[in-house]
Order: structure tokens, then C-alpha cells, then sequence
């Protein structure tokens, strides 16, 4: 006897499949059951009498003699068997009731065209299948169906040709150092050596040696290699004068000198690292170097064990480097996380520690999130300082003494301006012929001998080469035209 099939109304169709001798059994697939919503069960001959497995998930109600109403009361999965007059089985099917996926695909049509998304239920949880072009598809299609089920999503989404982004950083840094410095300078001495004198700076008192004393035996003291106590006079020697004389007063020698300094300075820092990345992927970059530093270990040196902190060596990274993820959205929005960096090694904040000196770093960072469109310039980050310091130092009471205090005074100022500004670029960026790709090396050669030693050339320039010849039409290996986008001055076509 032939087995009957059944279609469940709003759901794919079932086809009957008979089974050869004994009772007829119909597996009929799963029908999906949107939770506090129903759907109706038809038969091609009368039912006698339905089951459902759990009443808790879901509820049947008979509607004629060959239709059945199945409501979904709560999430999960049942069981629904039908029986014709004689007893026999006339089909099995589960009954899977949880989120409305229905609606769930009339909204990604609606919202997400042109993307091919379908979303199933898994138990209590959505799970979304399908291609999309891009990331930014993918992650609406979490969200819509995050309304349904929650955290219960499940994203198997497959994101088709990944786009490519080039970053470009530029670092432009911009440093004015101004000083001046004006004092007097005096050193007196009496010709018998009785005083010594001195003003100004850099000078300072140098300790004699009071030397060794000896016995003999006739008890005669000997004392050698004493030195006496004297006056250094660095602060005239090592200034930068314009008036420098020596006068004398009596038994009294002055040796006096008016200096002056004025300095100026500028420093120009520009970096401009660039990096190529896959959409949604992390990439990182660096150029520079690591310097060494010397880190105490607690615990027992060698196999003594005596409590002796032991010196490991930790290497400390610096240079130009620069980090991103980039995401490509829907219109070509490129979505970045950057994270760029410039450091270099900084003597000026160094420390000493027990001999050894550990340099310190200058380090210029930014990190944060902008969307730019391919080709656009953003400023990420910008500083202007400006630093004023001033120093006097002079001899106490002398160095107040109105006009005549100047002779006993010695006055420095200096002054410091910073600016600096990080500015990014994005690229969607495509490959290339290889003919087209021009290397730094490409432009200069090795010369001769001749221009060597005699001309003093270090390189000689080497002259750019002819275009790539075009592909003949319809030829089976020729390579696609360069995407349009940024001429690079090195040569790069993206």
C-alpha cells in the first residue's frame, strides 16, 4: 500500500517515499514553527489521530480530517507522528520551533540587498549562512538577527574577495631652539700667592692634597707630594668671550672678561611608513631597531645562592612603526584602528645605575579609530609646545647691587617651540603588472672605475625605462589594467 505525503502550509513540501511490505513510514524532514506563532500540517488522506512528542514545545489542534494546526509554545525540538484508520504510521516529522527566520529573511532582503544570507534554527539559536561582499554585510546580519535570538547567534557567513587597504602615515615634526647667554667673568690673584679670587661661571674650589709625612731617625718630619688648595678658573676659559683683559692693581693680578653666547637651532622630522593590510586583518610595521637594557633578576646569582640579584638583558624596540586593522564597509568606507608610533633614543634622559647607563626614549604615539573613503587625509593627532626657561646665577649681595651687580651676575635664558602632526591616508588598492612595479634600485647603477676615483660619482643615475609593452588583444595570459587609484612617487600605480 502506497504511503501519502504531506505539505506543510508555508513551509517546503515533503514527498512521500513507500516502503515495501509492513506498516508505511514517511519521514517528512523538519518543519519550522516560529515561537507563539503556528502553521498548518495538510494530508492527502485523512489522519485519525496525531502525537506530538513534548506538549510543552509544541501544541496540535486538528482542523478537518486531513489538516492539522501545530502552535509553538516554547523553544526547542519535538516530534510529530500521524496515523490513518487502520493504525499505521502515515509520517514523522520533527518540529523545530524557535525564532521567526521567516521575517528574519524578509528583513535581510529588504535591508541587506543582493547579499545571499539565510538564516536557520538550530535548537534555541539562529544560524546564518550564505556569501557577502563584505565585512560590514556580515556584521548587519548579527545584529538583525540579534533581535530575534539574542546572543544566540551563530555566524557562519562567508565573506567573499577580500579588499585590500594601503595606509599611509605621515609624521612632520618641526623643532626651534633659541638662547642667550650674557655674564662676567673675574679672576684675581696676588702676585705672592696669598689670595686667589674668582667669579663667574663654572668656577669652583679644587681640593689639595695634604701629601705624606715621614719620620726619620733622627726624628726629622718629612712631608711630600702636598698640593695647596686652589681656584678653578673654567668659567673663563671655557666661555665664549667677546672682552677679555687683564689689569694690574698693585701686588694684585685681575684677569676679567665679559662673555655673550647666543645659539639658535631647528630640527625637521618626517616619517612616512606605509603599510598594506586585508580587510578586517591586523598589520604591523617597523623600522628602527632594539637597544638593550638591563633588568635585575630576584633571587641567587650562579650556584652559590648568596642573594645576589642576577642582571638579564630585555631588548626595548624603537623607530618608525605603525599598526592597523582596517575594515572595508559597504560604500567604500574604509573603517581604521591606527595605532602609529615614531621613537628614537634620547641621551639628554638617560639614567646611571651602578655604572651602567640606560639611554632614555622620545617617543611620539597616537591611537584611535577614524572612517576615511579611499584617497581622503585625516589628522590624527597634533601638538604644539612651547618651553621657556630662564637661569641666573650670581654672588650673594654683590649680584643685587643695581648696574654694578651686572659685573657679579650671569643671566641665561632659553626658549623651545615644538609642532608636530600625524596625518593618515587610505587606499583600496589592487595588484598589478609586474613590468609596472619600479624598484628604488631601478634609478641609480654602479659606476665605473673612472667615475669612481676620479670623478667622485658614489652612483650614477640609471635612466628610467621604457613603458611595459601593451598585451596583444585577446591574448589568454594577459593581465588586467591597474585598478585606478593613487600614482605613487615611487613609481607604485594602485
Amino acid at each position: 500500500m502506497a504511503a501519502g505525503s504531506l505539505l506543510a502550509l508555508g513551509a517546503a513540501s515533503a514527498s512521500a517515499q513507500p516502503y515495501a511490505g509492513g506498516p508505511a513510514q514517511l519521514d517528512a524532514g523538519t518543519l519550522e514553527v516560529p515561537m507563539r506563532k503556528s502553521k498548518v500540517v495538510s494530508a492527502d488522506r485523512p489522519i485519525a489521530k496525531a502525537m506530538v512528542g513534548s506538549e510543552e514545545i509544541a501544541d496540535i489542534l486538528p482542523l478537518t480530517d486531513r489538516a492539522i494546526y501545530v502552535l509553538g509554545k516554547k523553544m526547542g525540538t519535538t516530534s510529530l507522528t500521524l496515523y490513518d484508520s487502520a493504525g499505521r504510521v502515515m509520517s514523522i516529522m520533527n518540529v523545530a520551533v524557535g525564532p521567526d527566520t521567516e521575517s528574519l529573511q524578509t528583513q535581510f532582503r529588504e535591508l541587506i540587498p543582493d547579499q545571499q544570507i539565510r538564516a536557520a534554527v538550530s535548537n534555541d539559536s539562529i544560524v546564518l549562512t550564505g556569501l557577502v561582499s563584505n565585512a560590514s554585510a556580515a556584521d548587519r546580519a548579527v545584529q538583525l538577527a540579534r533581535t530575534y535570538a539574542g546572543d544566540k547567534v551563530v555566524n557562519l557567513i562567508a565573506i567573499g574577495a577580500s579588499q585590500q587597504v594601503m595606509l599611509e602615515v605621515r609624521f612632520a615634526e618641526v623643532n626651534r631652539t633659541a638662547g642667550r647667554q650674557i655674564g662676567f667673568n673675574g679672576f684675581g690673584t696676588s702676585r705672592g700667592g696669598s689670595f686667589s679670587a674668582i667669579t663667574g661661571p663654572g668656577s669652583g674650589w679644587q681640593a689639595g692634597s695634604p701629601g705624606t709625612t715621614s719620620v726619620d731617625g733622627n726624628g726629622n718630619v718629612t712631608v711630600s707630594g702636598a698640593t695647596p688648595d686652589v681656584l678653578t678658573t673654567t668659567g673663563i676659559t671655557g666661555a665664549f668671550g667677546v672682552f677679555r683683559n687683564t689689569f694690574n692693581i698693585g701686588s694684585v693680578t685681575l684677569d676679567a672678561m665679559l662673555n655673550a653666547l647666543e645659539t639658535r637651532g631647528m630640527a625637521k622630522t618626517l616619517a612616512q611608513p606605509t603599510l598594506v593590510a586585508l580587510s578586517g586583518e591586523r598589520a604591523s610595521f617597523l623600522a628602527g631597531g632594539e637597544y638593550p637594557v638591563p633588568v635585575a633578576q630576584a633571587g641567587g646569582s650562579g650556584t652559590a645562592g648568596n642573594g645576589t640579584a642576577a642582571i638579564t638583558v630585555q631588548f626595548k624596540q624603537f623607530g618608525v612603526s605603525l599598526g592597523f586593522t582596517p575594515t572595508v564597509l559597504g560604500d567604500k568606507t574604509i573603517n581604521l584602528l591606527v595605532e602609529p608610533e615614531v621613537s628614537e633614543i634620547d641621551p639628554s634622559a638617560s639614567l646611571t645605575l651602578n655604572g651602567i647607563t640606560i639611554p632614555g626614549i622620545r617617543t611620539r604615539r597616537a591611537s584611535t579609530t577614524v572612517e576615511l573613503r579611499d584617497g581622503e587625509s585625516f589628522a590624527l593627532a597634533g601638538l604644539l609646545q612651547n618651553d621657556f626657561k630662564t637661569n641666573v646665577q650670581q654672588l650673594p649681595l654683590l649680584g643685587s647691587i643695581p648696574i654694578l651687580g651686572a659685573l657679579f651676575r650671569s643671566t641665561q635664558f632659553q626658549k623651545g617651540a615644538t609642532e608636530l602632526m600625524i596625518v593618515v591616508t587610505p587606499h583600496l588598492v589592487a595588484p598589478i603588472r609586474p613590468g609596472q612595479v619600479v624598484l628604488p634600485t631601478d634609478r641609480v647603477k654602479d659606476p665605473n672605475e673612472l667615475k669612481t676615483f676620479l670623478l667622485g660619482q658614489p652612483f650614477e643615475a640609471n635612466p628610467s625605462p621604457p613603458p611595459p609593452a601593451t598585451p596583444p588583444s585577446g591574448a589568454a595570459n594577459a593581465a588586467p589594467p591597474p585598478a585606478p587609484g593613487a600614482k605613487k612617487d615611487d613609481g607604485y600605480a594602485f
